[in-house]
C-alpha cells in the first residue's frame, strides 16, 4: 500500500516540480533581461521555496535550523554533505542573504528548465570533472567573486551524491581552492539529512512521508589553519551532527 502511495503522491509532486520550473524558467528571462540581477536573484529565491514546499504534497517535511549567527559582512563557504539533488533548494531560500552561489557539474547548465538558466547566470562555478585544470579555474572564479561581494559559496567535498546517507571521505582540494582567492571567507558547515532517502532511486518514485532537515553548523575560522584542517573539522561537525563516525578527508 505504501508502494502505491509513493508513487500516486509522486505524480502530483512532479507535475507541480515540472510547472515550477517551466513558469520560473520564464519569470527568470524576464527579470534578468528587464529588471537585472537582483530581481533575478528574488525569482530564483521563490522557486527554490516553491520548490522546496511543494514537497508537502507528498507528506513529507522540511526543517531548517541555524545553530550560529551569520556576517553578511564578509563571503561564506558552506561545506556540506551530499545526498540528492534536493540538498540544494532549501539551502538556496533559507540561506538567501547570503546569496548562496554553487560548485556544480556542467552537464547542469543545459536542458534543465529554470536551473539550467540560473546556473548560467547566477555566478556558478560549473565544472568539468573530466578537466581538473577547467575546474580549478571555475572554483577559483567563484572564490575571487564571493571575496569581491561578500556573498557565499557551496560546496559539496564529497565529490557525489550519497543517496544512502553515509557520508563519504571529504575532499580538500575545491575548498582550497575558495579559501585560496577568497581569504577573507568563513568556513560554515551544513548537515544535511533525509533527502537521500526521499529519492533514493531518482526522481521517481520519490518516498513519501519523509522527514528532511537542514542544520547549519557552528562557523569555523580558517585563519591560521591548512585547507585540510578546515575540511577535517567540518567533515567532524557534520558528522556529529548525522550521528555517523568521521570518514577521511582526502585531498
Amino acid at each position: 500500500m505504501k508502494k502505491i502511495v509513493d508513487y500516486l503522491l509522486s505524480c502530483v509532486y512532479l507535475l507541480f516540480f515540472g510547472l515550477t520550473l517551466v513558469v520560473f524558467h520564464v519569470l527568470q528571462v524576464v527579470a534578468f533581461n528587464g529588471f537585472g540581477k537582483q530581481a533575478h536573484k528574488v525569482v530564483v529565491d521563490w522557486m527554490n521555496a516553491f520548490i522546496s514546499y511543494g514537497w508537502y504534497l507528498t507528506g513529507s517535511s522540511i526543517r531548517f535550523r541555524q545553530q550560529t549567527n551569520l556576517p553578511t559582512d564578509r563571503p561564506i563557504i558552506f561545506i556540506a554533505n551530499h545526498q540528492s539533488m534536493f540538498d540544494i533548494s532549501p539551502m538556496i531560500w533559507f540561506l538567501r542573504k547570503h546569496t548562496p552561489i554553487f560548485v556544480s557539474k556542467i552537464e547542469l547548465a543545459k536542458g534543465i528548465p529554470g536551473v539550467s538558466y540560473n546556473l548560467r547566470k547566477s555566478g556558478a562555478a560549473l565544472i568539468d570533472r573530466k578537466d581538473p585544470k577547467q575546474a580549478i579555474v571555475e572554483i577559483a572564479r567563484l572564490g575571487k567573486l564571493i571575496q569581491e561581494t561578500n556573498r557565499s559559496a557551496v560546496i559539496f567535498p564529497e565529490g557525489t551524491r550519497s543517496s544512502s546517507g553515509t557520508m563519504r571521505p571529504f575532499v580538500t582540494g575545491g575548498v582550497a581552492t575558495l579559501l585560496k582567492r577568497a581569504p577573507k571567507a568563513l568556513v560554515v558547515p551544513v548537515a544535511i539529512r533525509g533527502t537521500g532517502p526521499f529519492n533514493p532511486k531518482g526522481i521517481f518514485p520519490l518516498t513519501s512521508f519523509s522527514r528532511m532537515s537542514w542544520d547549519v553548523l557552528p562557523a569555523i575560522e580558517p585563519a591560521g589553519q591548512t585547507p585540510d584542517e578546515v575540511v577535517r573539522q567540518a567533515q567532524e561537525a557534520i558528522a556529529q551532527e548525522l550521528g555517523q563516525s568521521q570518514g577521511v578527508v582526502s585531498k
